[in-house]
């Protein structure tokens, strides 16, 4: 039926044909004869010729046989009662049902079978088992994205994109079924449907995007290298100059061995060469790499053993100045030099090197691979990361300023990737902590601007959080801080200070015995710093008071005794939200553990207008918390609730109490704050029962237990 004409047309002889049979079998004598006659015109209406574009069909004519005829199992269900008829349904119902169970019994345990031979990596047995299972029961999913798995495993790509359609056909919002059929078709070369399969997978499971986005990502780099290689071959057919000498070059080298002055001039040649993507794609297509990391005179200059002979070093140069031309801006390249066993083995050593121009180049072509997050991928997963990272801190003691500054920036782009900090864990004492504490305790012996970078990379690897644990429970890595910061003081080095009071912030809001031990010291450095010019050294210096305070007790009793509460006060004033958060912890960590706290914050503002203030500028839910638990430590004082008589206090309060925060401590610290309030001064409370208080309070007691 090809339009919607067919269909009616379809429908209406249905609706007539059943009419003729309804009363052909009519007890009536005379409608069966009607019926007869009405028949054989519908019938004759139906001999004309159905013509199409190539045949001709012509509809017998079918005579009705009058003679009596036997009942039909329809005429049986038909005569049945609708009682008897409801049986006969339900039982076969109940015997469909009963058969599907055992089939699927069957099913899924030859599908436990397949499994089981999928894991043992037979994948043509798990396949006929998926097979077996699919013969039992058509419609399960399972059967199909396993059976896709295994075709996978097997390199049948084709296969595997006709089972996932069907997957889809038994579910469609099977992910499973559009990640293998995105896998085939990319391996097939199909990009487009592979990138539809998977951002399908992205539409249906948002949270499945982080993962996607690392399939998508190899989709995109070998659709540019196919591209990158189309075109290669398409200018070397067609006789570019540049493409023909690169080949011509390594067929030369391809030749026999010769001495370290012939490479040296080759490499430099091709190096000239090898000028835009096209003839780095030739390169590689044409087994460039193997020629060259191949050679034992390469592999010579480039080990730890090589020679101190001039043309050697010279040698060293000129293949680190190659790898680094044909890996820049080429992903593909950058992949095969970086499994090349020739590189891994030898990046190291030359960055061990004596050799200055070796050092330079080495640490450019690291600085290349450092800038991407595929290129620090693949150094992450083929280098010895321990290894890389001491002997980049090594770099800082060599007073070189340019090799020094390349250093920190790979270290700086490697500190943003999480597995290349995940590797490091096991060795971070000796390659990082070890030499940067040194560094810290010889601020004024090395180069000073390469040290804000630095620690900017420390922070970038505290990120990880058994780094940041380890270097928090570290007690030389304080005492190196605070060594730090009174040599920051004395010189005046401001840009260090300040990413060095950034990353004692980080490392402080762990609790660790280490920062305990060193608690008075860490607090008397910086309360030295609350008087600094610079507001942001003051800010993060106060941070740090917010983060050490609570682990020492001993420590907030020295901060009093120099006048800690003035000088948060202070800072209270101003419009710093970072200051605000970090005076108004501290504050609030003061008057809880030390009455002498409380008495001076009442005596410097007897009706707390500083923290109503911050009550009423609706900042963010740490700070008003923090000021209702700080407003309830001062209400333990005698006199305190009765200075508050007259002021919005209250109100403040009970909105607190009564809203929506994310934080249940900001409206139990409320709740608590008021229920002092008029405890210890109950006139307080006509003015709750005003604001219909009482039922607020009685909704935040499940907060207070």
């Amino acid at each position: 039926m090809d339009n919607m004409q067919d269909i009616e047309s379809f429908l209406n002889n249905v609706d007539t044909i059943s009419k003729l049979v309804q009363n052909l079998n009519s007890a009536d004598t005379d409608k069966q004869q009607e019926a007869m006659e009405e028949a054989d015109r519908h019938i004759a209406a139906l001999e004309e010729p159905c013509t199409t574009t190539t045949t001709t069909t012509t509809i017998d004519h079918t005579r009705i046989n009058k003679a009596p005829r036997l009942q039909a199992p329809s005429d049986v269900l038909q005569n049945q009662s609708p009682e008897s008829f409801m049986k006969t349904m339900e039982k076969d119902a109940y015997e469909r049902n009963k058969m599907r169970l055992e089939k699927e019994k069957r099913a899924i345990a030859l599908k436990d079978k397949g499994n089981k031979a999928f894991a043992q990596e037979d994948f043509e047995t798990a396949v006929t088992c998926y097979s077996e299972g699919l013969t039992e029961l058509k419609d399960m999913e399972v059967l199909y994205t396993n059976r896709a798995q295994a075709f996978m495993k097997l390199c049948k790509f084709k296969e595997v994109i006709s089972d996932c359609e069907w997957a889809l056909k038994c579910n469609e919002k099977c992910t499973k079924a559009y990640l293998h059929m995105g896998k085939a078709h990319h391996a097939l070369q199909n990009y487009k449907e592979a990138r539809n399969c998977f951002q399908k997978i992205v539409e249906m499971e948002p949270a499945k995007k982080s993962l996607i986005r690392e399939y998508l990502l190899r989709l995109d780099l070998d659709e540019k290298r196919d591209i990158q290689e189309n075109s290669a071959r398409q200018d070397l057919d067609m006789g570019e100059e540049k493409a023909i000498a690169v080949l011509q070059l390594l067929e030369k080298l391809s030749g026999p061995d010769r001495g370290p002055l012939y490479y040296c001039g080759a490499l430099e040649c091709l190096t000239h060469t090898i000028t835009n993507r096209t003839t780095q794609t030739l390169f590689r297509l044409n087994n460039g790499f193997c020629i060259v990391n191949d050679s034992d005179t390469v592999k010579s200059c480039l080990s730890k053993e090589r020679s101190s002979d001039p043309f050697t070093q010279e040698l060293c140069v000129s293949v680190l100045k190659l790898w680094y031309t044909l890996c820049c801006k080429n992903d593909e390249n950058q992949k095969t030099l970086m499994t090349c066993s020739v590189f891994k083995e030898s990046i190291i050593e030359c960055l061990l090197s004596s050799d200055v121009a070796v050092q330079k180049e080495c640490l450019s072509l690291l600085h290349l691979y450092s800038q991407t997050p595929r290129g620090r991928q693949l150094a992450t997963d083929n280098l010895d990361v321990q290894m890389l990272a001491k002997t980049l801190m090594a770099y800082f003691s060599k007073s070189r300023q340019q090799q020094e500054d390349t250093a920190v920036n790979i270290l700086v782009n490697f500190a943003s990737e999480n597995r290349f900090c995940y590797r490091l864990r096991p060795g971070l004492a000796e390659a990082i902590a070890t030499p940067f504490t040194a560094i810290l305790r010889n601020i004024d012996k090395c180069h000073q601007p390469v040290l804000p970078a630095l620690l900017l990379a420390i922070s970038g690897l505290a990120q990880d959080d058994i780094i940041r644990h380890n270097l928090s429970h570290d007690s030389v890595c304080w005492k190196a801080f605070l060594v730090a910061i009174k040599e920051c003081t004395a010189s005046e080095y401001k840009g260090i200070l300040y990413p060095l009071l950034g990353l004692m912030i980080n490392l402080s809001s762990l609790p660790s015995p280490a920062l305990k031990e060193h608690a008075v010291s860490v607090c008397g450095s910086c309360l030295d710093l609350l008087t600094d010019s610079d507001g942001g050294v003051v800010t993060r210096a106060t941070g740090v008071l917010s983060h050490v305070l609570p682990q020492s007790s001993e420590a907030v009793h020295c901060a009093i005794q120099r006048g800690v509460v003035r000088s948060m006060r202070r800072l209270l004033k101003g419009t710093g939200q970072s200051a605000t958060k970090y005076a108004i912890m501290t504050l609030t960590v003061c008057t809880a553990a030390n009455q002498l706290a409380r008495e001076d914050l009442v005596k410097a503002d007897k009706r707390l207008s500083s923290l109503c203030h911050l009550l009423e500028s609706g900042c963010d839910e740490v700070v008003s918390g923090n000021a209702a638990l700080c407003l309830s430590h001062c209400l333990e004082l005698d006199g305190v609730a009765c200075n508050l008589l007259g002021t919005d206090t209250v109100l403040l309060l009970l909105r607190h109490a009564a809203g929506d925060a994310k934080r249940t401590a900001v409206r139990q610290n409320a709740a608590i704050a008021l229920a002092k309030l008029c405890r210890s001064e109950p006139r307080h409370m006509h003015k709750l029962r005003e604001l219909h208080g009482l039922e607020i309070l009685h909704s935040c007691t499940k907060l207070l237990t």
